[in-house]
């Protein structure tokens, strides 16, 4: 375990560097400039350490594009709301609108970009725990809210997040992790070849603007969103199917059947590196998003990154709950606790 200096901010912020590693070699890098995943490092077939995350070598370039949300943790609601307004308790909040008149990722004031604070590293136990308070209308949500980030890198080479979040009043906690994957190597280029699993039967479609989720469940069956079975994630990617058009690919969240329990919500794999991804989450939900608007710009160590570079695997509550009674609701009451896991696991030959 180690904990560096990762620079500057630009806000008067020095951000830390924690790395956990384990027997096996694998490693992971953790930043508290929004409690982010920097890399996650692991031996491929050839026991060649490939970094299967995208990122940046400093805080400022994170700042830089934070419209990207490389690896970080984002909330206080994750995803969309309609309008960027929410009514809690018969008020309503006024949000930043970020996204074609919506709020997206909670805006500019997100979690995504504060300097979180290290409370706990548990060396023998391979964990670090980050926490970050979002003042009361920060944000445009009501009450002070508690944020911890866990950490956690285990022997089976599986990464545990663990958020947990307490405000002082009746308010929307969606959390998630906006990590990029690419189990080539962040800096391989596109994933089309590579294959994904969904355990997900249904997804819930959106409009033609904004990405906003018209209220239907729909199945999966019978349309390009259908990864029930492994399919290379560009086979269909540009398909002439209005929901893949609407978004330039995959943004969209699919129904998971966990009942709050930790199951898997996904695999992926990659043949050329022999790597293979298990994702787990006791979230309702999962947004695939396939990198459709990564810019073209230079990330981690001179690596070019463009569309289509990455995918993503944002466990959470749906797209814009708080407006769909049909939808399991992200508000919760003052004083309690909201827990949300996500773990990615490595392995190689599906062990």
């Amino acid at each position: 375990m180690q904990r560096e200096s990762f620079g500057p901010d630009g806000r008067g912020n020095e951000i830390e560097l924690i790395t956990l590693e384990n027997a096996n070699g694998t490693q992971v890098k953790i930043s508290t400039l929004g409690a982010s995943l920097v890399s996650f490092s692991f031996k491929d077939k050839t026991e060649a350490m490939r970094d299967v995350v995208l990122g940046y070598d400093d805080p400022a370039s994170y700042l830089e594009h934070r419209d990207i949300y490389f690896g970080a943790t984002v909330g206080r609601c994750s995803n969309r709301i309609a309008d960027a307004k929410v009514t809690i308790g018969g008020v309503e909040y006024e949000l930043e609108a970020n996204s074609e008149g919506h709020s997206l990722h909670s805006g500019s004031k997100g979690i995504s970009f504060l300097a979180w604070n290290v409370e706990r590293i548990e060396e023998s136990e391979n964990f670090v725990v980050l926490t970050c308070v979002s003042p009361h209308l920060e944000q445009g949500f009501p009450g002070n809210m508690l944020v911890k980030a866990t950490y956690q890198l285990t022997d089976d080479d599986a990464l545990r997040i663990t958020y947990e979040a307490i405000s002082d009043k009746d308010t929307v906690v969606n959390l998630t992790n906006h990590s990029y994957f690419n189990l080539a190597g962040h800096d391989s280029g596109a994933i089309d070849g590579q294959k994904l699993k969904l355990y997900a039967k249904k997804y819930t479609p959106v409009g033609p603007v904004g990405s906003i989720p018209t209220g239907e469940i729909l199945p999966v069956a019978g349309t390009p969103l259908d990864f029930t079975e492994f399919k290379e994630i560009g086979k269909e990617i540009d398909a002439d199917f209005e929901q893949v058009k609407y978004a330039g690919g995959y943004d969209h969240n699919f129904a998971l059947e966990n009942g709050g329990e930790l199951e898997l919500m996904a695999e992926a794999d990659c043949q050329e590196t022999g790597i293979h991804l298990y994702a787990y989450t006791n979230c309702p939900g999962v947004q695939l998003y396939t990198g459709n608007f990564i810019g073209a710009h230079t990330g981690k160590g001179g690596a070019q990154y463009g569309p289509r570079h990455a995918f993503c695997l944002e466990s959470q509550y749906f797209p814009d709950a708080v407006h769909h009674p049909e939808f399991l609701s992200p508000i919760r009451k003052a004083g309690e606790v909201c827990t949300a896991i996500t773990v990615f696991r490595l392995a190689l030959d599906n062990a």
